[in-house]
């Protein structure tokens, strides 16, 4: 269920981005049972980390708080909608609902004419085209090597944990 604190948190937390070089303004906040577990803001400059996304700093955060890779049953409010890179980590964290202030249309207007160098570009549709097409159809060129090898090592790997 929506409350406007865990909003303003996240877009507090965005705030900061204001005055701290290396961020961006994209913050997030994880919520369970009314709770919050995790918070985040972009820092990708800073950390050299192009994943340092507001939402995976704080699915980051809340897992390391919860000491789990699960976080079904948890809501993530955060200051912009999310690019492809932030849903999948949410899908694949079992994030169970997504509450978003400012649309990826609206962050793009606002951010119209502000040089490259100056932050870290990213172009939406190419990605979500580039995540959601079969391997075969990706724009990154890519080769299969070694399967034989990989597979073996995944196998093993399964074999020591079935019942």
């Amino acid at each position: 269920m929506y409350e406007e604190k865990f909003m303003q948190r996240a877009i507090a937390l965005s705030a900061q981005a204001l005055e701290t070089t290396g961020t961006e303004p994209f913050g997030a906040v994880i919520v369970r049972d009314g709770a919050v577990v995790g918070e985040g803001f972009n820092h990708s400059v800073a950390h050299f980390d192009p994943t340092s996304h507001g939402e995976v700093e704080a699915i980051r955060d809340a897992c390391r708080n919860l000491k789990t890779v699960n976080l079904g049953g948890c809501e993530l409010y955060t200051s912009c909608e999310p690019c492809a890179l932030c849903v999948a980590a949410m899908r694949i964290a079992g994030i169970r609902k997504l509450y978003y202030a400012a649309s990826l249309a609206q962050s793009g207007e606002a951010f119209e004419g502000v040089p490259v160098a100056a932050r870290h570009p990213i172009d939406v549709d190419a990605l979500r085209a580039e995540a959601g097409a079969p391997l075969e159809a990706r724009a990154m060129p890519s080769e299969q090597k070694m399967d034989r090898e990989a597979v073996a090592v995944l196998e093993a790997w399964a074999a020591g944990r079935r019942a």
